[in-house]
């Protein structure tokens, strides 16, 4: 049984109880059972089951919002738009199950047809964190149900209740199609469920959400067994602003970005390079925007900065700030723990560090972002670059060419690298996910279906003859 708590005052919410190895093994019997079912269901009718999910999540779209605040922390316009964000993706996915699909491609034979074919892996496994205990979720599993496969959810364990709510949404709807609710189960534990799952070779593919250190254990755990994982792991996130940068989009770019979720998006801003003929400016003004973020209970309308998740997160933020001080920075601005109950930590600013100094090299789930100056732009891109993940990444310019260079191959190195907008706040039409550390992953748009299915080439002869490809006679 794990106790759930309330982050805006640490007050216990309710225990869950968890499943352990044996349920596991049940729900996995299930759901490869009900796979059966589902893969049979032509790709838009299976469409039309998640159209119905989006639905349904819809009409609970304000309840399901305050539950994520309550139980993750985050600010609730932020707890409703990620169940928002779970909802495009379910109106996405119905347009993308009329569509997917393989070409025909022209046979060097005649009377041959080349054709791809394009299958449902089977059974999908998605481990997620609590920062985005909903709309991570979403993004596997309308995308994979569409595709034909079944899944088995695994939320964080200090998000339980939201991890229940949504699987309860999500099985009245199967079960008033007569589908099986097995289509989509969910296993509430710790590490041994993960580890489970892992190695389990019943898990065709396996989604994983959280830090990179545990994500490398579960790469290596599937791929001991060849099987397939989709990684969503860290991001070191920089924001580099030159000369020309229009400021007015600066300022609240960068605070969102650095505050947004109290800095706990794996997209949150942490470092901040600027031009060192505007760096004494921005950081004016940013300090002027940072004294002026609305902390208070994540249910209040007004406010826009709620909790961290945790107290073992608030000790990661002070141990972050003291390292930050003894490697030479200054606080510009917070660095000190909120004197009221609850997790509340002062969002930070940290100036005077090299772009290379340890700390800024580490990502830290905290709302602490570290301004750096820079001279040139080659520089900057390649200190954008040196940092081990490669999650997201943006600019500041009117320049057309440096734009470009930014876009190009000895521009950033990251899965998502924006212009004149923040590091968050990714829309569901792109493909979501990161390179090095982060881990190659990626999930909700483009082509992140591909990821859920497994392609089979096929050659048809509908001829009488018999001819080789490459011209081969073997007579």
């Amino acid at each position: 049984v794990v106790t759930t708590y309330c982050p805006a005052n640490n007050e216990p919410i309710a225990s869950v109880r968890q499943g352990n190895l044996e349920d596991y093994e049940e729900t996995v019997k299930k759901a490869k059972e009900a796979w059966k079912v589902w893969a049979d269901i032509p790709a838009p009718k299976r469409g039309e089951i998640v159209r119905q999910i989006g639905d349904a999540l819809r009409q609970k779209i304000k309840v399901l919002g305050s539950l994520v605040s309550l139980e993750m922390g985050k600010i609730f316009v932020e707890g409703v738009g990620e169940v928002q964000e779970y909802v495009d993706v379910c109106d996405y996915a119905v347009g993308l199950s009329r569509m997917i699909g393989g070409p025909i491609l022209p046979s060097e034979r005649p009377g041959h047809a080349l054709i791809e074919q394009w299958n449902p892996v089977g059974l999908v496994g998605v481990i997620t964190a609590f920062n985005f205990p909903v709309a991570v979720y979403g993004w596997n599993s309308a995308i994979a149900m569409i595709c034909g496969n079944a899944c088995l959810w695994k939320g964080a364990p200090t998000t339980s209740l939201v991890s229940v709510a949504v699987t309860k949404i999500i099985a009245k709807v199967l079960e008033d199609n007569k589908l099986p609710g097995a289509i989509c189960s969910l296993v509430c534990g710790g590490a041994d469920i993960g580890t489970a799952m892992a190695r389990d070779e019943r898990m065709d593919l396996l989604s994983f959400t959280g830090s990179t250190k545990v994500g490398k254990q579960v790469a290596l755990m599937v791929q001991e067994r060849f099987g397939r994982s989709l990684l969503e792991l860290g991001g070191n996130n920089a924001i580099i602003v030159f000369e020309d940068a229009d400021l007015n989009l600066v300022i609240p770019s960068a605070l969102f970005a650095a505050v947004g979720t109290a800095g706990q998006r794996c997209t949150t801003a942490r470092r901040l390079f600027l031009h060192e003929s505007i760096h004494d400016e921005v950081v004016a003004k940013l300090a002027k925007a940072y004294a002026q973020v609305r902390i208070g209970d994540p249910w209040d309308p007004d406010t826009l900065y709620g909790p961290l998740h945790t107290k073992e997160a608030v000790k990661m933020f002070l141990d972050a700030v003291e390292q930050a001080k003894q490697q030479g920075g200054s606080v510009v601005c917070g660095g000190k723990v909120i004197n009221r109950p609850g997790n509340y930590v002062e969002p930070t600013i940290v100036t005077s560090l090299p772009h290379n100094a340890p700390i800024v090299h580490t990502e830290t789930f905290a709302p602490i972002l570290y301004v750096l100056k820079f001279k040139e732009e080659e520089e900057v891109f390649a200190w954008n670059n040196e940092v081990k993940q490669g999650l997201s990444s943006s600019i500041f310019t009117k320049d057309l060419g440096r734009i470009f260079r930014w876009l190009g191959p000895k521009g950033s190195d990251c899965g998502i690298v924006n212009v004149n907008i923040p590091t968050s706040g990714a829309e569901i039409g792109g493909a979501f996910g990161g390179e090095k550390h982060t881990g190659g992953g990626r999930e909700s748009g483009s082509d992140s279906w591909k990821l859920y299915m497994r392609r089979s080439t096929c050659t048809i002869n509908y001829s009488k003859d018999l001819p080789l490809a490459q011209g081969i006679k073997f007579q």
